[in-house]
């Protein structure tokens, strides 16, 4: 059901909402907008019309339009976003205070606005909210690693994951984690075709929040490679469904490092269209 209500009262019948919808499904030439008949199933639950009405008297999904937030409201200035996304790095040295669990919860609901394909809003984060509990992660692929290595089953082409675990079990230096106190996965049912860009696009939010509020991460490639090539079993030991595919991981915290500046682009690859 898509519990598709109009507060009578507000409705100025400008037709905002009958034009704005990607499936056409509002009929707004009648005077008040309703769903035309039939055509409730090809709703895509975009909300588009709830965002665009402009006096806030629709409704969907038992959604209430004064919950959602105001576009009077400022945004950043497109200045701000290039001083954002220019001057994003890759934080490999974190501090060992925890991000409060208050602050992983707004960076968490916020990524959960990110764009998904036919928005299926699949994504499923999957997140440690201590050190203690990303300690456990920790030991749970390091110890698999070494028991990998002594049964001979890391493959050469992987080897320096052997002098990994070695330099972890013996000199307590953390390359995977980068000793960062939390880290998240992102994951999407298997079925769906845009399963992996979904949970990228959603990390990538994620993040320039995270980097907005002061708070430096790491795209873990190192862990994404022992998890699909030598821990097999680590997603599932997580708790992550079993018929999910995860996009990407991050580990996170406050930068124990600050720069100074960002860093000079190698140079924009382009290709233009002509045909």
């Amino acid at each position: 059901m898509l519990d598709f209500k109009i507060d009578e009262s507000r409705c100025t019948q400008c037709g905002l909402c009958s034009k704005e919808c990607p499936m056409i499904i509002i009929n707004g030439k009648n005077g008040i907008p309703e769903i035309k008949e039939g055509k409730e199933s090809n709703c895509i639950k975009c909300q588009h019309c709830l965002a665009i009405c402009p006096t806030g008297a629709l409704s969907i999904f038992g959604k209430n339009p004064d919950d959602s937030l105001p576009l009077s409201n400022p945004i950043p200035s497109a200045t701000e976003m290039e001083q954002l996304i220019k001057t994003r790095r890759s934080v490999r040295k974190f501090k060992k205070e925890e991000v409060p669990a208050e602050t992983i919860n707004k960076l968490l609901q916020t990524a959960a606005f990110a764009p998904t394909g036919h928005n299926k809003n699949e994504v499923l984060f999957t997140v440690t909210e201590t050190k203690e509990d990303l300690s456990k992660v920790r030991s749970l692929v390091y110890d698999t690693l070494k028991k990998a290595s002594e049964e001979g089953k890391i493959r050469p082409a992987l080897a320096m994951f052997d002098s990994f675990q070695n330099m972890w079990h013996e000199k307590g230096i953390d390359v995977i984690f980068r000793d960062a106190p939390h880290i998240i996965f992102a994951s999407a049912p298997r079925k769906n075709r845009n399963a992996v860009p979904d949970c990228v696009i959603s990390m990538s939010y994620f993040e320039l929040l995270a980097n907005s509020m002061g708070i430096g991460t790491l795209w873990d490639g190192l862990l994404k490679i022992v998890a699909e090539d030598i821990v097999p079993d680590l997603y599932t030991a997580l708790g992550i469904p079993e018929d999910h595919v995860v996009g990407y991981m991050m580990v996170y915290g406050y930068p124990e490092v600050k720069y100074a500046r960002s860093i000079q682009s190698e140079g924009l690859h382009l290709n233009k269209i002509k045909l």
